[in-house]
């Protein structure tokens, strides 16, 4: 008798994801192939904080580990300590996918171009997809996965993790973001050019939610009309307006 799948629902993105017993099954995409490699890659380096790549199922479809637990997005936001925790998971995952030999015939699925490409990114690294289960932290959803940069990867996550949005206190929210700095190791360098780029990258998914509502463009255009936009709109004045708090904070040693 085969197991019984159950609907995965809370993505905004994703459908026909089902969990049948411990794993989790969700449809083949031209860059499932890629994404498989990178799990395994990730897998192999010993990096824990990723889902076990499975194979493919009897329909076709994509095979993963079920990771049981919370999504840290709720209840309440992470504290200093918990957010350098999540800084150091990020640096373990891009230290461990530096030595990862890409596909020659790889296919991503990189819906906004970063600002360059040094590694293979998560590009979604945020609380909703990020499951605690015990003492363990693994990041879900790897569908689009590729080519970008560390600090790229890390700006993204820093508005998520930080609760960056608009009418936040900008000290209050750049003592968290150096938490979650510190916790990565970010060098001098890299603390300095990071304030631009969370401009640029939270504007940037405020443009694409923008334009598929312009364009027709799913599920961009869906989401934007849901209310996205009214949030990374605000949410990236907000960060520009406070650049200079964010490079203050950032310049300061660890």
């Amino acid at each position: 008798m085969s197991e019984i799948e159950r609907p995965l629902v809370g993505g905004n993105v994703s459908s026909g994801v089902v969990r049948i017993g411990e794993t989790v099954h969700k449809p083949w995409s031209a860059a499932s192939p890629s994404v498989d490699a990178l799990l395994q890659h990730l897998h192999r380096q010993g990096f824990e904080g990723a889902p076990r790549s499975l194979g493919r199922d009897d329909q076709g479809r994509q095979v993963l580990e079920f990771i049981p637990g919370d999504v840290v997005h709720s209840p309440a936001p992470l504290n200093h300590q918990e957010l350098r925790q999540v800084g150091d998971l990020i640096r373990r995952f891009h230290d461990a996918v530096d030595t990862f030999v890409v596909p020659a015939d790889a296919t991503w699925d990189v819906v906004i171009p970063p600002d360059r490409e040094e590694l293979i990114c998560h590009h979604d690294l945020a609380p909703w997809n990020l499951v605690r289960d015990g003492d363990r932290l693994v990041f879900i959803d790897w569908d689009n996965a590729g080519p970008g940069s560390r600090l790229w990867d890390l700006a993204y996550a820093a508005h998520g993790f930080v609760g960056m949005a608009a009418g936040n206190d900008a000290e209050t929210d750049a003592a968290r973001l150096v938490a979650l700095v510190d916790g990565y190791g970010l060098d001098q360098d890299d603390r300095l050019r990071l304030g631009g780029l969370l401009v640029a990258r939270t504007r940037a998914m405020f443009d694409l939610l923008h334009n598929g509502f312009l364009t027709g463009r799913q599920p961009w255009a869906r989401l934007y009309e849901e209310g996205h936009g009214d949030h990374w709109g605000p949410a990236a004045d907000y960060i520009e307006a406070n650049l200079a708090i964010w490079e203050r904070a950032l310049s300061r040693a660890d």
